[in-house]
């Protein structure tokens, strides 16, 4: 048989409309697409945005600590802080007992710019609950963090 043989000799696997994998991304779209335009007038990025968030949400955190809240590797939140550093959105410290650490807390500018701009990410969620059911957001929410372990 040709690598280019019908479809139907094609190994038995799961169809693409029941791939847990590709139903997350496709749901990671139809949330995250709204956010966009928000995030774009506020001049940050998703993951800015889920930093800062974080920050503004559990207080000052050391980097390790804000890469797991925010889902993001650690080489992707060195670039990241140090954008929002330059942006006047968050600033780094030393740790108070162990100087090999650092301690990251939002400023009143980061801050100022999630409260301007959440309102709208609030209206976009709320669409959501809407369209889909606030029942069914909560309960899509509580199965996402039991498979996550959150």
């Amino acid at each position: 048989m040709s690598d280019t043989g019908n479809p139907s000799m094609v190994l038995q696997i799961r169809s693409t409309s029941r791939s847990l994998p590709i139903a997350l991304l496709r749901a990671r779209e139809k949330v995250m697409a709204p956010l966009r335009a928000m995030l774009a007038d506020a001049g940050v990025t998703e993951q800015q945005w889920r930093v800062l968030r974080v920050l503004a949400e559990r207080g000052p955190l050391d980097p390790t600590e804000i890469a797991s809240a925010s889902c993001l590797l650690m080489p992707s939140l060195t670039r990241i802080l140090k954008m929002l550093e330059a942006k006047g959105y968050c600033t780094r410290r030393g740790h108070e007992t162990d100087r090999r650490r650092m301690v990251i807390e939002i400023t009143r500018s980061g801050v100022g710019l999630i409260e301007r701009h959440y309102p709208e990410a609030d209206r976009i969620f709320a669409r959501l609950e809407a369209e889909f059911g606030k029942d069914k957001v909560e309960r899509l929410l509580d199965l996402l963090n039991e498979l996550s372990g959150n």
